[in-house]
């Protein structure tokens, strides 16, 4: 028996989860790209380095709090905020920093790191995340190439984020798990 594809391992995790809204069955298809390849680099063994705007950093908060739950269920991954990494993150505003700070990133963790970023994308924060598309982009109110696009001015946008973090978090263990196909 072949394993599921994403797409449908989604659609079926979406379906039969009684928390999550219809509204998420229609964004699987913008999600479910820039989701595979993240699962791809985490289970690789790749360090997950959060990035949010301002207005969401209760967000990456929240992501560093539930992420790494100690249970047996499943092993610990690496995730932190860049903040907790590199203090001065806030400060940086050149093109040179910027390469400055990947040099940096480059040499701890031997290339093998992906942002994930969620905010405007027209924020400063997100220009480091923006400059590869093997990261993880949630972009509010820009279109940027293998991102998910959320509206910012969407009423219900805190929520629609638990239930994407939500399903994430659910793929992150279908891909360790192998419960989808994911070659």
């Amino acid at each position: 028996m072949s394993l599921p594809s994403l797409d449908n391992w989604l659609l079926d995790v979406i379906r039969s989860d009684d928390a999550m809204m219809s509204w998420i069955e229609e964004y699987r298809f913008y999600f479910s790209a820039p989701l595979y390849r993240a699962l791809r680099q985490i289970v690789n063994g790749a360090t997950v380095i959060i990035i949010t705007d301002k207005e969401r950093m209760w967000f990456g908060h929240y992501i560093v709090q539930k992420f790494n739950k100690l249970s047996p269920s499943r092993p610990l991954i690496p995730l932190v905020r860049m903040e907790a990494i590199f203090g001065a993150f806030e400060g940086i505003e050149s093109a040179m920093e910027l390469d400055m700070l990947e040099d940096m990133l480059n040499i701890t963790y031997c290339e093998n790191y992906l942002f994930w970023y969620v905010g405007k994308g027209d924020d400063r924060r997100a220009d480091i995340a923006k400059r590869s598309e093997k990261n993880l982009l949630w972009v509010f109110d820009e279109e940027v190439p293998n991102s998910l696009l959320l509206p910012s001015y969407d009423t219900f946008l805190d929520v629609k984020l638990l239930h994407l973090y939500r399903l994430f978090d659910k793929a992150v263990n279908g891909a360790l798990f192998g419960e989808f196909e994911l070659t």
